[in-house]
């Protein structure tokens, strides 16, 4: 009984240490993914400073801004790794205003759904002005996952 106790324990914390093995090749993978196309853009910047091939200040705005969604993401990547394998949320916060005020720029045709993107960055202002006067408090991490001396 002590045997299958043990193999079993042993099993029970060979599988999480497995998922996030995986968990964290998959993330590594992403960020050269990323890293790539935030380069591409860079490129891209360059080839339209260079030619001045385009004078919509619309699209050059665009895509700064997918340059720092690229930017962010690499940075939350970063970041989940340097935080014991935590993804803050004040990133995701990052990400979704960046990604309104794209889409205000990118699609402001319709005043109502301009309006509708002010009050989501209002949103997620108001949330990370909440998450900031909060105070840090990390969950307890499972026994089965802590190192035991």
């Amino acid at each position: 009984m002590s045997q299958k106790h043990n193999t079993y324990l042993q099993l029970v914390k060979a599988v999480p240490k497995s998922l996030q093995l995986f968990l964290n090749v998959c993330l590594v993978l992403l960020a050269l993914i990323l890293a790539f196309l935030l380069m591409k853009e860079l490129i891209e910047f360059l080839n339209i400073l260079l030619t001045g091939s385009t004078s919509d200040y619309k699209l050059f705005l665009a895509n700064i801004l997918i340059f720092f969604l690229y930017f962010e993401f690499i940075t939350m990547i970063i970041k989940y790794f340097k935080e014991d394998y935590h993804f803050p949320l004040r990133y995701f916060i990052y990400i979704g205003i960046t990604a309104m005020i794209r889409l205000i720029i990118v699609e402001h045709d319709h005043p109502i759904n301009t309006l509708i993107y002010a009050l989501i960055i209002l949103i997620l202002i108001v949330s990370y002005f909440i998450i900031n006067i909060t105070p840090l408090e990390r969950p307890v991490r499972s026994s089965l996952l802590t190192k035991k001396d």
